[in-house]
């Protein structure tokens, strides 16, 4: 295995998600400090990267080495539960998520398999007592959730939430985290700050308005932080 290999499998990826709606050749020219041009040139197969535009790249698109290597002997085109390269992951209502510690069977309304490679190496910053919930859950999206955070969510898509995760501190320095926030018993999809004992809820999408969430004495911003969105899995 060597550079070659790991930069073309990068391209397919960063590909496949532009292909989704889910990343734009212009917005990872920008987080990556790169010309527009050199980015779509990679893309198209017509240069490589150096090892530093590699590093910048992955840094940009959220991805680290590990998932950009196959799982030995796995068989991506027929994944299973047995696989060691995914994990079943319940998909839960807005309540089962924002309140169960250990989601109940009634409450899983189907599951989804997502790949290992995106989870079992996912940095936790667990607020007190939310070290003992179950960790990954999921939830599928609809208008209120998609419409803010478009084009990263669609209506439909099935989001998955680090609940082991509920720190401000941005998951990647350079880059903004999407945190799943309740309020009112719903779950709200959003990049959060935290101002004047304030929560502020910002859309990815500017015509969408930014929430408040005015914290009760004692409350702490954790207390409102489901968890972290660590993967999104849109179907067409």
């Amino acid at each position: 295995m060597n550079l070659d290999f790991l930069q073309e499998n990068l391209r397919l990826e960063i590909l496949r998600r532009i292909r989704r709606g889910l990343l734009t050749g212009a917005e990872l020219a920008r987080s990556s400090g790169f010309r527009h041009a050199h980015i779509s040139n990679f893309l198209h197969g017509k240069r490589a990267l150096s090892l530093q535009g590699f590093d910048r790249i992955l840094t940009a698109g959220n991805l680290s080495i590990l998932d950009l290597i196959p799982a030995p002997n796995a068989d991506v085109s027929a994944p299973n539960s047995t696989s060691p390269s995914v994990q079943s992951i319940p998909v839960v209502t807005q309540e089962a998520a924002i309140f169960q510690p250990r989601i109940a069977a009634a409450s899983i309304l189907e599951t989804i398999l997502v790949p290992d490679s995106a989870l079992h190496l996912a940095l936790a910053r667990p607020a007190a007592g939310r070290s003992a919930w179950q960790r990954f859950v999921a939830f599928r999206a609809d208008a209120e959730h998609a419409v803010p955070m478009y084009p990263l969510l669609q209506q439909d898509s099935i989001v998955v939430i680090d609940r082991h995760y509920n720190s401000l501190a941005r998951y990647r320095p350079m880059q903004p985290t999407i945190y799943a926030v309740h309020a009112d018993d719903r779950l709200h999809t959003c990049f959060l700050n935290f101002e004047a004992n304030r929560l502020i809820l910002r859309p990815r999408n500017l015509a969408s308005p930014v929430r408040l969430i005015e914290l009760a004495p004692r409350e702490q911003p954790s207390d409102r932080i489901v968890g972290r969105i660590c993967y999104i899995a849109t179907t067409y």
